[in-house]
């Protein structure tokens, strides 16, 4: 994305939501040039301190999802403070709240309330488990929705199932949760209305277990962890080479001709059991047992160029420093090192799109808690004294602010 190409540019939103979901999804709309307001409470947004490691005095994983904003700590227990985030939410596009069950509506601000205050607001509710169910008014965290979803279960090795090592299922759902509220946008400039859309946890994860999903409705199929191996297709696997493991992705029959050619194994294509995908499938075990014997005595680079050479897909396993080190990635453009204007380094990944042949500019970093309060209480129209006594009653903080309590 050029910097001339921000499609969200004018959009204003308020982001009441906190941890990951919520702000990953506000995020995605500051890359797409909104102007964001994180609206935080007196402590701040929690994820600010899930760390080690640390950048810029806040935790990573803040940071992941919080870039672009301007931060304003907020005590909506107050009166004064709600009157601020009501001023704020009728010049508002978008409003972004992530409480739970019942609180945003304690509070005054429930989707009726902000409808009839701003008709052409689009509101997005962040929740656990969705609208309805027995279990709509609980809480929830990315590890219970991969355990009750069902993806713990096919991720990790057999007997060992694991959580998959990272946020998918709230950066999924903040992925969702934007795309609702550029829908929404959209249907906005038809209608001349705003709407109400509804992001969920557990929804999420239910849609990353589509396939899975649709095997047990089909034949009654419960699949289980299998390590890298993906239960559908054979050979998909990692196998081992003399100095790491190698993922070998043969998805068709043509693929896997050429995968025994280039092991020197043209005895397995021609074995009838694996003469198809179901039947290699139904023999995984042998099949993965004599391709291992293969790759086992070989060096993952060497075995790389000859696979790739031979039209097989393929790819080393690798940690994050090899990530981080891999020249595809340097290439990408994705990671960025910058230099803010408080003199800090600090680095993001950019949205993994591009638009008209470039990649999104990161507008600022993560704010710290409370540095754009004065600012953006200014731009509401409070006056010098205003703002004084705002800050006096403790309905708003600012920076250095932030209560620890």
């Amino acid at each position: 994305m050029s910097a001339a190409f921000a499609p969200l540019a004018g959009v204003r939103v308020v982001d009441l939501s906190q941890n990951l979901a919520g702000p990953y999804c506000a995020q995605i709309l500051a890359d797409l040039g909104a102007a964001v307001v994180k609206v935080e409470p007196p402590g701040g947004d929690p994820a600010r301190t899930w760390g080690p490691p640390f950048e810029c005095g806040e935790a990573v994983i803040f940071g992941a999802a919080n870039r672009g904003k301007r931060s304003l700590l907020l005590d909506l227990k107050q009166s004064a403070g709600r009157e601020v985030l009501e001023r704020l939410l009728g010049r508002a596009d978008v409003f972004l709240q992530s409480f739970r069950t019942g609180v945003i509506e304690r509070l005054g601000f429930g989707w009726e309330i902000v409808h009839d205050l701003n008709p052409r607001l689009v509101y997005c509710s962040i929740t656990a488990y969705g609208m309805d169910g027995p279990q709509g008014h609980l809480p929830g965290y990315d590890p219970l929705m991969q355990a009750q979803g069902g993806l713990i279960s096919v991720t990790g090795q057999p007997g060992q199932p694991a959580r998959v090592g990272t946020s998918v299922v709230d950066m999924g759902t903040g992925m969702w949760a934007a795309m609702a509220v550029l829908a929404a946008l959209g249907d906005r400039e038809r209608t001349g209305r705003g709407a109400h859309v509804v992001g969920s946890l557990y929804e999420t994860t239910l849609a990353w277990m589509a396939y899975h999903l649709a095997g047990f409705h089909a034949e009654g199929t419960v699949p289980g962890p299998q390590g890298t191996a993906f239960p559908l297709i054979a050979p998909y696997d990692a196998f081992p080479t003399a100095d790491g493991r190698l993922m070998i992705a043969a998805a068709n029959d043509g693929l896997f001709a050429r995968l025994c050619g280039a092991l020197h194994q043209e005895a397995l294509a021609q074995d009838a059991r694996f003469a198809d995908n179901p039947g290699r499938v139904a023999h995984r075990v042998e099949l993965c047992a004599a391709l291992a014997l293969a790759t086992r005595p070989q060096r993952t680079e060497a075995l790389v160029e000859r696979l790739r050479e031979a039209g097989v897909p393929c790819a080393p396993i690798q940690d994050v420093g090899q990530v981080a080190r891999d020249p595809q990635t340097e290439a990408s453009g994705l990671v960025r090192h910058a230099q803010s204007a408080r003199g800090e380094s600090f680095t993001s990944v950019a949205p993994p799109l591009r638009w008209n042949g470039a990649r999104a500019v990161h507008p600022a970093p993560p704010p710290h808690a409370g540095e754009h309060t004065r600012e953006i209480l200014v731009e509401l129209g409070y006056d010098a004294g205003e703002v004084a006594r705002l800050g006096a009653a403790a309905a708003v903080r600012f920076q250095g602010e932030m209560d620890e309590s």
